[in-house]
C-alpha cells in the first residue's frame, strides 16, 4: 500500500477548521502497520491491520483464495489477503466452543469492562477508523465518523438493554420463588454487511459478548479491513483468545460459516435473498437461534404536507443519504396528487440537484459519496434502464460521474403508469415516484411489497398518521421524519422479507440469551397434603 494524504474537516482543531490528516502504509511481514496523526495533537498509536485470520487468539494466512478489496474512490487496494479454507472456519468454531465455558462463567461485569475498553479504544481511534471505513466502502468522512459513535454508543445501549430486558427475576409462589434467568446460547456466527462494516456487526457482538456468547465473525468481503481492524480492537480490549475470532472470505466463506454444525445460531444483517437462503438452511435446526435482519423496498407517503421545502428535504435524506445503501432507504415515494404535488416535485428536483456528490476525501465534503463498487454502480445503471423500458418517465436522470460507475448522481424516475415494476431493493440513489389519487391507495400502494423494513409519513394531518401506524405493514414507521432515522433505544427490523420478527437495535438482547424458568426453595421438606393417590 503506498503512502497517501488527504485533507480532513474537523471543526475546533484551527482557525479555519482544517487539519492535514496523513496516512501512511507499511507492509509488515503479513501486516499493515497504518499511521494516523495530525499537526495539531499526537493520537494514540494506530492498530494493526491484519491481513489474516483471528482463531483462537493467533493471526493466521488464509489458505484459500487470494482476494483484496479496494476503494471505490479512487481504485487502491485498501487490503490484500487470503480466504479462510473450510478447515480454517472449523477450527474457528472450535476455538470458540472452548472460550465458551471461561467466557460465560466469568462475572458479567467483567465482560462489561472489556465491552467498555473496547468502545473506548474505537473512540479514541474516530478517524483512524473513519478513515479506514470511507476509504474502503466510499462514504463520506462525516458520515464514517458518524457510524464510528455509533460504535461507540452501542456499548452502552447493550449493556442498558441487558439489565432491563434480561435481567434475572424472582417473584414468591407460596413458600417456592419463581425464578427466571436468561442463558447464552453458546457459539454464534456473525455475518457482516458492506454499508456499514463496523456498526452493524458491533449491532449482534456486543450484545452477545455481554450475553456470555463467543462469536465467529465473517466481514463483508467487500470491507475486510474494517472487519480486520474491529477484531484487532477488540484483541487489545483484552478479549481472551477464542471468545472473538475473524474468518474472512466471500460466498464460499460465508456459507461454511451458516452451516458449521458447531454453531448455536447465526447473527445476520444483508440481503432479503441471501436471508431467504439461511432460512431455508436453518430449517433442519430448529434448535438454533437464526435472526435476520434484511433489506426493504420502503416507502414515503407524501399527503397534506404544508412546507414543501421541509417534505422535500426529508425526501432526499430517505432516498440519497449513504448514496442510497442503508437499508431502511426510501425506494418508492409515493405522493397523493393534490394541487401542490407539482411544486414538491420541482423543490424535490431543484433541492436533488444541487446535493454535493463526490470522492470520500473531496474538499467541501460530499453529502452522498460512491456506492461500494462499480459493480454495484452498474446495478443501480441497469434497474434504471429497467423502469425507463417498463415505461417509466425519467424526471433526474442517474448517471456517472468522473467516468465512474461506483459514483453516481442521484435519480429519480416517474413509475406511476408502470405495471409490472418488481418488487425488489435497489441499494443506490435510486428514487421511483408513484402518483396516486387517494391517501387509501396510498397505504395500499405502500403494503404492496413483500418488504416491510421501513416507512415514512409525512403530513400535517395527525388523523392521517393515527390511520398510517395503524395500517401500515414496516417495523419502523416515522413521521415528519426520514424513513432512515432510526434509535439505538428502539428494536430495529422488519416484516416479511425484511426479517425473521427477531428485532436489532435495543431488542438485540432479546436473541442473544434464552430464558430459563425455575421454581426453588431452600428447604427440603414433605408437602402438608399429597397428591391424590399417594399413599406413604
Amino acid at each position: 500500500m503506498s503512502g497517501w494524504s488527504q485533507k480532513v474537516t474537523e471543526p475546533g482543531d484551527d482557525p479555519d477548521g482544517v487539519v492535514y490528516a496523513v496516512v501512511q502504509g507499511k507492509v509488515l511481514r503479513n501486516r499493515i502497520r497504518v499511521s494516523f496523526w495530525n499537526y495539531a495533537t499526537l493520537p494514540v498509536p494506530a492498530l494493526m491491520l491484519n491481513t489474516g485470520n483471528l482463531v483462537g487468539g493467533r493471526w493466521v494466512d488464509g489458505l484459500a483464495e487470494s482476494y483484496s478489496s479496494t476503494s471505490p474512490s479512487d481504485g487502491s487496494e485498501v487490503w490484500a489477503g487470503r480466504a479462510a479454507a473450510d478447515s480454517q472456519v472449523d477450527d474457528a468454531f472450535h476455538a470458540a466452543r472452548a472460550a465458551f465455558g471461561a467466557w460465560w462463567d466469568r462475572d458479567q461485569e467483567a465482560r462489561l469492562e472489556i465491552c467498555e475498553s473496547f468502545a473506548e479504544i474505537v473512540r479514541n481511534r474516530t478517524e483512524e477508523l473513519a478513515t479506514l471505513i470511507s476509504r474502503e466502502m466510499g462514504k463520506p468522512l462525516w458520515e464514517s465518523r458518524g457510524e464510528v459513535g455509533t460504535v461507540v454508543a452501542k456499548t452502552g445501549v447493550s449493556i442498558d438493554a441487558l439489565r432491563t430486558r434480561r435481567d434475572t427475576s424472582r417473584f414468591e409462589m407460596g413458600s417456592v420463588q419463581a425464578v427466571t434467568r436468561f442463558k447464552p446460547h453458546g457459539v454464534l456466527a456473525v455475518l457482516g454487511p458492506f454499508n456499514f462494516p463496523a456498526h452493524l456487526p458491533n449491532g449482534h457482538i456486543v450484545p452477545a459478548l455481554l450475553a456470555g456468547n463467543t462469536i465467529v465473525f465473517k466481514p463483508s468481503e467487500q470491507t475486510p479491513a474494517v472487519g480486520a481492524w474491529m477484531a484487532a480492537a477488540w484483541q487489545e480490549a483484552g478479549l481472551p483468545p477464542g471468545v472473538l475470532n475473524l474468518v474472512q472470505g466471500a460466498r464460499s466463506v460465508g456459507q461454511a460459516v451458516a452451516a458449521n454444525r458447531e454453531s448455536d445460531g447465526l447473527l445476520f444483517t444483508g440481503s432479503g435473498r441471501a436471508g431467504m437462503a439461511l432460512h431455508q438452511l436453518f430449517a433442519q435446526w430448529p434448535q438454533k437461534i437464526l435472526a435476520l435482519e434484511m433489506g426493504g423496498n420502503n416507502p414515503l407517503v407524501i399527503h397534506r404536507a404544508g412546507d414543501l421545502d421541509a417534505a422535500a428535504y426529508l425526501t432526499v435524506l430517505s432516498a440519497f443519504i449513504s448514496a442510497g445503501q442503508r437499508c431502511t432507504c426510501a425506494r418508492r415515494l409515493i405522493v397523493v396528487q393534490d394541487d401542490s404535488t407539482d411544486a414538491f416535485v420541482e423543490r424535490l428536483v431543484a433541492m436533488t440537484r444541487r446535493l454535493r456528490t463526490g470522492y470520500w476525501n473531496d474538499t467541501p465534503e460530499p453529502f452522498c459519496g460512491t456506492v461500494v463498487s462499480r459493480a454495484a454502480g452498474q446495478q443501480v445503471l441497469d434497474a434504471w434502464q429497467q423502469r425507463i423500458r417498463a415505461g417509466g418517465v425519467p424526471i433526474l436522470e442517474t448517471k456517472v460521474l468522473r467516468d465512474n460507475p461506483a459514483l453516481l448522481s442521484p435519480g429519480i424516475i416517474d413509475v406511476s403508469d408502470v405495471s409490472s415494476l418488481e418488487d425488489e431493493e435497489v441499494f443506490g440513489p435510486l428514487l421511483s415516484l408513484i402518483r396516486v389519487p387517494d391517501f387509501d391507495t396510498a397505504i395500499r400502494t405502500a403494503n404492496d411489497s413483500q418488504y416491510g423494513l421501513s416507512a415514512g409519513l409525512i403530513s400535517d394531518d395527525a388523523n392521517c398518521y393515527r390511520q398510517f401506524v395503524h395500517q401500515i405493514r414496516a417495523g419502523i414507521v416515522n413521521w415528519n421524519r426520514q424513513t432512515t432515522g432510526a434509535s439505538g433505544k428502539l428494536p430495529f427490523g422488519g416484516c416479511g422479507l425484511s426479517g425473521n420478527h427477531r428485532p436489532a437495535g435495543y431488542y438485540s438482547a432479546d436473541y442473544c440469551s434464552w430464558p430459563v424458568a425455575s421454581l426453588e426453595t431452600a428447604a427440603l421438606a414433605m408437602p402438608e397434603t399429597l397428591e391424590t393417590g399417594i399413599e406413604l
